[in-house]
């Protein structure tokens, strides 16, 4: 956990020790103060610190400051490194700063978990993302930035991005839409899929005609739109009943159900029947709690398709409220009427996750929203240095793209930089290698190219 000290500097006054300093200064109070943050308090001198502060105690009459100190251990190390001279010019306020994983779940919620935004990830890119974070940085920025890199690739890789945008304007690019615009959407392998999947007369229709396509591709944005707007509150609802379960089946955090439900059916999973298994024991308070949040989220979604949900879990509730206390006997093999209406509310549950919690890849032109190259995205972002400098050492032009320094595979090119030629040198020489003998040798090949033949020849080196 990442402490941070809030250090405000002031002039010290001597007048009533024990007593806590207060600025007299009037400018002190109507001038905005000057922040100055330090990211990691430990990594400064002790001496560089404590001038820094000096110096600042002398100005805070003309020049308010606050000092922000991050700290990565805890407190003590801040009175470790200033002396009693220096730490009571100051007057030090703690506070504690949100965790990473915090934050993480802060930004998914404002960039991913949300219809606001056309642009999606796929349930392997996500993974990608969050698999950087937990095991490699623990970087909330450098998830924003290979959010923003997925962005980046989806416009510039997939031709239909440019319907990834809001539904109204998204709508009026479909009537723009030239016919080599509609040849690549009937390319799309979700479109085709649908294609096969209609009469055929709609799919000569939507194979030949134009103006028929346009207005197919309306109603399947429309559709997807929808989608989107039913999925994230059934997902909610899903991760509230989840959470609440021992062990956490589905994951204790949103994103891991999420990625889930994106690569997956997930009712088809054994942790899905688990947790299923953990509700048919619910006692009737926990789940009549559960319930009512799950209905709260539910109201809050202005999509008429879950209206009917919202009423059908109204009525569920009114009946554990209206529910006989009696309890059948243990040795009956009746239910009570609570377990028959747990069972209803268990099968009410399950029909809703099975109708709204579908992968997108069930959804016609999902592809125009979603970004699925995972392989792409985890080559930029867990970078091999190992291969890339040998593909730079090998083949400059890779890199370089400069027509020059073509060459075949096994040769050495004299227009080569000096490196990459050693570097060739030194791949003839098999497993063992003698240090000084190629040094001598790269060193007379690099004099031959350079024109030095003469010194080349004197010194004995020969090159085929």
């Amino acid at each position: 956990t990442k402490f941070i000290c809030t250090l405000f500097c002031q002039k010290p006054t001597f007048s009533s020790p024990g007593k806590k300093r207060k600025s007299s200064s009037p400018q002190y109070e109507q001038s905005p103060p000057v922040v100055i943050i330090f990211k990691d308090l430990e990594s400064f001198l002790p001496k560089v610190l404590q001038d820094f502060l000096v110096i600042c105690s002398n100005y805070i009459q003309q020049l308010p400051l606050i000092l922000i100190f991050g700290i990565a251990t805890s407190s003590v190390a801040l009175h470790r490194m200033l002396p009693q001279s220096v730490s009571s010019l100051l007057c030090i306020e703690l506070f504690q700063s949100l965790s990473c994983t915090e934050h993480l779940a802060a930004v998914i919620d404002k960039l991913i978990l949300t219809t606001k935004f056309p642009f999606k990830l796929s349930g392997k890119v996500l993974r990608v993302l969050t698999s950087i974070f937990l095991y490699h940085d623990f970087s909330v920025r450098n998830f924003i930035k290979g959010f923003q890199l997925s962005l980046l690739e989806h416009f510039y890789s997939q031709p239909l991005s440019l319907l990834c945008c809001a539904l109204n304007e998204a709508n009026a690019r479909v009537q723009d839409l030239t016919h080599d615009d509609c040849e690549l959407i009937r390319q799309v392998p979700s479109f085709m899929r649908y294609v096969e999947s209609q009469d055929p007369e709609k799919q000569v229709e939507l194979l030949t005609k134009d103006h028929y396509l346009k207005d197919t591709v309306r109603k399947l944005l429309n559709d997807l739109h929808v989608y989107h707007e039913n999925y994230l509150p059934v997902l909610k609802c899903l991760h509230i009943l989840t959470t609440s379960l021992p062990k956490y089946p589905l994951g204790k955090q949103i994103r891991d159900l999420h990625s889930t439900c994106l690569e997956k059916e997930v009712w088809e999973t054994e942790d899905y029947s688990s947790a299923f298994q953990l509700f048919g024991m619910m006692a009737k308070d926990e789940l009549v709690s559960l319930l009512t949040r799950c209905l709260d989220v539910l109201k809050s979604s202005e999509q008429d398709n879950l209206e009917d949900s919202v009423q059908k879990l109204e009525e569920l509730l009114t009946r554990f409220q209206n529910l006989d206390s009696k309890k059948t006997s243990r040795r009956s093999k009746k239910l009570s009427g609570f377990e028959v209406l747990r069972v209803e509310v268990l099968q009410f549950i399950d029909k809703l996750i099975r109708d709204y919690l579908l992968p997108p890849e069930t959804q016609p032109l999902h592809e125009v929203t979603y970004f699925s190259a995972a392989s792409t995205l985890r080559r930029h972002l867990n970078a091999a240095p190992r291969n890339a400098l040998q593909t730079a050492l090998n083949n400059p032009y890779y890199y370089l793209q400069n027509e020059i320094l073509k060459s075949e595979t096994g040769t050495i090119p004299n227009t080569a930089p000096d490196i990459c030629i050693v570097y060739k040198l030194h791949l003839e020489c098999g497993r063992l290698i003698n240090l000084y003998d190629w040094l001598q040798v790269s060193l007379g090949f690099l004099l031959l190219y350079d024109g030095g033949v003469q010194l080349g020849e004197e010194e004995g080196f020969v090159h085929d």
